[in-house]
């Protein structure tokens, strides 16, 4: 059977944690900030940390067994 390919996007947008969580920045962040209040954007500053069967996919998909 043949080997599953990494998906690009998938490895370029998470990154793996030392105890294998996989980590991510919110989106939303790119412009038009005028419009959103200090609360909205400071939430936006924190990282995103997955972890259950969503991360388990993602983790096959990034190459990673």
């Amino acid at each position: 059977m043949p080997k599953m390919k990494s998906k690009g996007a998938v490895k370029k947008r998470f990154r793996m944690t030392k105890s294998g969580k996989l980590k991510s920045n919110r989106p939303h962040r790119g412009h038009m900030h005028a419009i959103r209040d200090a609360a909205h954007k400071r939430g936006k500053r924190r990282a995103i940390i997955t972890s259950g069967a969503w991360a388990k996919l993602l983790k096959r998909m990034m190459g990673g067994g």
